[in-house]
């Protein structure tokens, strides 16, 4: 078989497969293809990520940048296969390998110094092969416009290894200088190798969710001069370079239950996810689980009678306000207490008369506010405002512990009380506030009765 029979035949056969990709992606719909589950972060394995393709095109020794060797580039037939590993949805690699028998053709309209010192005309070169690997990049992949992109932009450059046989050679008059597989440049072999490094652009469309049309154009800079057989005018560094522009196919294997890695759009993943309905049901469990434990938690503060027990712990329900209550919530017996010694009757009016100035009482070892107390407090506030009369807050401690920690103490318990006055409205300067510890007990500390009356704040003009 000859390079013409070969060449009619693989363009053919090419051509062929074109076509018939192009009828299947016309009968096939989104609707027939496989839901996708692939999830962000969940990796490459979720996809299919190899590709095989072919492709036909032209080849030129002429290329729109840069200095070419020759004036009349001849567009020759080309054609080949690539295999691609798609490691991202922007980026992959790719094994592109050109056909047998491709050719290069050119030439110039002034002679140029090439075989031997002789004015180089026209050539023709062809290729036993060119294989070269290459990373090809994705750009603009990303598409906040419609789910799955129709166009891929991509770039590409590689190395490799380009072996070729210069057929033809002719002067400016015509004169065959070279012909029948003589290589000048490796003492007349037929082929020669030279690297080679290939610079692409391109774009592919998506005819299918398995097929897409690929249109490209790569410029081929070759390491050598013999590849067009021109000495550059006796310089022997300007190298030899053709490109080839193609079309060609692209196909996507393995399982048709995993979508093509080329295709996915990262916005459209995430959209998903966010609105997958198994995300949304997990997350309304989640929040009448919240609720049921702010509920629960609430259930557990609860103080319907505010003589700072909880309602499931209060043995003593619906006490008076202002009653002292153990930790129980009922009431303290109190015996032998003389009450006119922290209580200033007559000082208000109203249902809260006589409870200005009243001690406030605490837990053992502690200086927080009982809710029970803010009647009295707030009644104390109110006549402190109106009257503008200065008092001591004088804090007091029960027995238990330490001196230098009933000190300290009973001066934390005295501040709780200042705290609580001013941020209602009484001047800060007429409240003097002093801690006494365990001193001045105004009961027995000998019994939990007395030691709960001695953790006090006393008020005193």
């Amino acid at each position: 078989m000859n390079y013409s029979t070969l060449k009619k035949t693989a363009a053919l056969s090419i051509v062929s497969l074109m076509a018939v990709a192009a009828a299947n992606a016309q009968t096939s719909s989104d609707s027939t293809r496989a839901t996708s589950s692939a999830k962000i972060f969940g990796g490459s394995g979720q996809y299919r990520t190899w590709n095989i393709g072919v492709n036909i095109g032209v080849t030129s020794p002429y290329l729109p940048f840069g200095n070419n060797n020759f004036d009349n580039p001849t567009l020759e037939f080309g054609y080949g296969v690539s295999v691609r590993k798609q490691l991202a949805h922007s980026f992959g690699l790719q094994l592109d390998i050109m056909g047998y028998g491709t050719s290069v053709a050119g030439s110039n309209n002034a002679p140029k110094k090439g075989i031997g010192g002789a004015p180089i005309g026209s050539f023709k070169t062809t290729l036993e092969y060119q294989a070269t690997l290459s990373g090809k990049v994705n750009v603009a992949t990303i598409d906040y416009l419609r789910r799955k992109n129709a166009i891929n932009f991509y770039l590409s450059a590689g190395a490799g290894l380009v072996s070729f046989n210069q057929k033809v050679y002719k002067d400016v008059a015509g004169n065959t200088l070279l012909s029948d597989g003589k290589n000048y440049r490796a003492g007349g072999a037929s082929y020669a190798q030279e690297m080679v490094m290939p610079v692409g652009v391109g774009a592919a469309f998506r005819l299918n969710d398995r097929i897409s049309l690929d249109l490209g154009y790569t410029g081929n800079f070759i390491d050598g001069i013999s590849f067009d057989g021109t000495d550059s005018y006796g310089n022997s560094d300007r190298k030899s370079k053709y490109s080839y522009a193609y079309a060609g196919l692209d196909f996507s294997l393995g399982s048709a239950a995993k979508p093509n890695l080329d295709w996915v759009n990262p916005v459209a993943m995430m959209y998903d996810e966010l609105n997958d309905p198994t995300l949304k049901q997990e997350v309304e469990a989640l929040k009448a689980r919240v609720s049921n434990v702010e509920k629960a938690v609430d259930d557990l503060k609860k103080d319907s009678d505010g003589d700072g027990v909880a309602d499931q712990f209060d043995k003593c329900p619906n006490t008076p306000a202002g009653t002292v209550v153990d930790g129980s919530g009922c009431p303290l017996k109190l015996q032998n207490v003389d009450t006119s010694l922290f209580v200033r009757k007559g000082t208000m009016s109203g249902p809260v008369a006589g409870t200005a100035y009243s001690n406030i009482q605490f837990e053992f070892d502690s200086s927080v506010l009982r809710t029970s107390s803010y009647p009295v407090l707030d009644a104390t506030s109110a006549d402190l405002r109106a009257t503008g009369s200065s008092v001591w807050v004088n804090g007091y401690a029960s027995s238990e512990g330490t001196a230098a920690h009933n000190m300290q103490l009973s001066k934390d318990r005295a501040n709780s009380v200042k705290t609580y006055l001013v941020n209602s409205g009484v001047d800060a300067k007429h409240l003097k506030v002093k801690g006494f510890g365990e001193t001045h007990p105004i009961a027995d500390n000998s019994t939990e009765d007395g030691r709960v009356l001695n953790r006090r704040v006393e008020f005193k003009h």
